[in-house]
């Protein structure tokens, strides 16, 4: 069985196209990585296969089933551009959040949801923020809270939008590292991703994505510069080989 599976995926804003017979299988357990050039529809993607914008047609299932907004399997973190940080609540009540998929919105988190809340916040390093209102963190701070409240959802699938985005050196290790760790537990994340060039030492699976699908699948055999160059055209200024990835 397939993490995600989508068949024949059609989205259009105002009668112009966004993605176009979008088809993909993305394997359980795996990294996936989602890249293409701005505008190709990446996020675009991700909110139609969790119904935050209707699609024109296609079938999306996750885990074999049709997704459903109340499905506590799928975990979904946001860009952080998209987020009202001026919201007034602290980062454990934004880390319960996850919780509310198995206690409800009505109900009040008992001491097991408040002490899973605190340990995710602790293991990505933001326990002594949990007190704090969410708009006086920094962005790199901001975007772990959101991290964390995925990791108590306890998700069989995770979808992110741009984790990396805009984060320090500290925050993007703490961020792989919790991936990492997800896939070791036998979950499956998948990420909207922007730097190519952390890209094979990131994900093993890789969607290239412009309105349509060029390639899917491992990230050895599709993360090519011939097909990079189809993906990108000339917007590809260079190919990432191993040897001139940053750090290496």
């Amino acid at each position: 069985m397939e993490a995600l599976k989508i068949k024949d995926l059609n989205v259009a804003y105002d009668r112009k196209t966004v993605l176009e017979q979008v088809g993909m299988s993305i394997p359980k357990e795996t990294l996936t990585a989602i890249v293409g050039p701005n505008g190709a529809g990446k996020s675009t993607l991700i909110k139609a296969v969790l119904g935050m914008i209707k699609r024109s047609s296609g079938e999306i299932s996750i885990l074999g089933k049709p997704y459903h907004p109340k499905n506590r399997n799928v975990g979904y973190v946001p860009q952080r551009g998209s987020v009202d940080w001026d919201f007034p609540t602290n980062a454990l009540d934004v880390t319960l959040m996850g919780r509310y998929g198995h206690i409800g919105w009505f109900k009040r988190p008992s001491k097991h949801d408040i002490s899973l809340a605190r340990e995710a916040l602790q293991k990505l390093g933001m326990e002594e923020y949990a007190d704090r209102q969410i708009r006086q963190l920094s962005g790199g701070q901001q975007q772990r809270v959101f991290l964390a409240r995925a990791l108590v959802q306890d998700a069989d699938v995770y979808f992110m939008d741009e984790p990396f985005v805009g984060v320090d050196a500290k925050t993007e290790k703490a961020i792989i590292d919790l991936l990492q760790e997800l896939k070791q537990k036998g979950k499956t994340v998948i990420v909207v991703h922007h730097d190519l060039q952390t890209v094979p030492e990131y994900f093993d699976h890789t969607l290239l994505l412009n309105r349509t699908v060029i390639a899917d699948g491992p990230t050895e055999e599709v993360f090519t510069k011939e097909l990079l160059q189809k993906t990108y055209g000339g917007a590809l200024a260079f190919f990432p080989a191993p040897d001139e990835r940053i750090g290496g």
